[in-house]
């Protein structure tokens, strides 16, 4: 159970559900119990330790975050495809970055480059945080701006956590409104020849797909991970236009399967999981999976 199902189980439940906690489910409580715990006396930043010897930043506000401290890592077949996907000389592209959890996998635990962009500037300083905290600034190139269709400046949440978005009309009067500054996709990558693209931004994916034109076409790009949940809606976008946009640009929907390092193609945009994996030449992706290197996470080797 991943994706749309998992986020609607309260804590425990969902923590329980999680492929890494199948065999250890008791381990995953007491976890939970002592971070909550935890979270009474400390209430400031926790670092804790993350995939192989890297590590991340969180506080007990960020509830996002600390799914990856109760399941090892949250978005179990995203992270795990990064993961067993990027070498040192890719360049991954994380829009919507948050506080650098993909980051954080692509630069330190594989070596990767990673051009991430927040725009939420307590999420940008976190993502920041992580970076000098595991050791990778020279790998990372970060930007604090949101990504749309043209250069200008755009009204956007700051205090909701993971699900902050470009506000619409009748959010304009909340008290956690602020303007940020856009540049479109491809503007940030200039010459850039990104490998993959993980895109998060709350529904807001057909602008970052409008300015980034070059970026798509490149056959450099393999890969990219789109969330597409339905909070397109939010602007009026059909999500439906934007998954055949994708296939226009080359690319096909596939599922992941960690464990068995397997690729399943898909008919339509995933309809279980917030995120669709859209591959382009997967024979060679299938060949780059199956020959990674294992990652430690949570006690196992994946």
């Amino acid at each position: 159970m991943h994706g749309n199902l998992l986020r609607r189980l309260s804590g425990p439940l969902r923590l329980l559900h999680h492929p890494l906690n199948e065999h250890r489910k008791l381990a995953a409580l007491r976890r939970w119990v002592a971070w909550k715990i935890a979270a009474l006396v400390v209430p400031g930043p926790v670092i804790f330790k993350f995939v192989n010897d890297s590590m991340l930043i969180v506080e007990p506000r960020l509830d996002a975050a600390t799914c990856n401290l109760y399941t090892g890592i949250y978005e179990f077949r995203d992270m795990s495809f990064i993961l067993h996907f990027l070498r040192p000389d890719d360049v991954f592209v994380d829009v919507g970055a948050n506080i650098g959890a993909y980051t954080v996998l692509a630069a330190a635990v594989r070596g990767a480059s990673s051009i991430s962009i927040e725009p939420v500037p307590s999420a940008y300083a976190h993502l920041m945080r992580n970076v000098h905290l595991n050791g990778v600034r020279p790998k990372v190139q970060a930007h604090n701006v949101a990504v749309g269709s043209k250069r200008g400046s755009v009204s956007f949440t700051s205090g909701r956590d993971s699900v902050n978005h470009v506000a619409i009309e009748a959010e304009m009067g909340d008290a956690d409104i602020i303007e940020v500054e856009v540049k479109t996709l491809d503007e940030i990558l200039g010459s850039a020849r990104p490998t993959v693209i993980k895109i998060d931004v709350e529904g807001y994916e057909n602008e970052i797909i409008q300015g980034g034109h070059t970026t798509f076409g490149q056959d450099s790009l393999l890969a990219i991970i789109m969330e597409l949940n339905g909070s397109g809606r939010r602007y009026a976008y059909d999500e439906d236009a934007l998954h055949a946009r994708m296939l226009d640009y080359g690319f096909a929907p596939f599922v992941y399967s960690p464990l068995e390092r397997r690729l399943a193609p898909l008919t339509g945009k995933n309809a279980i999981e917030d995120n669709t994996l859209y591959l382009r030449r997967p024979e060679v992706v299938l060949q780059r999976l199956r020959s990674a290197p294992s990652f430690r996470v949570a006690g196992q080797e994946i």
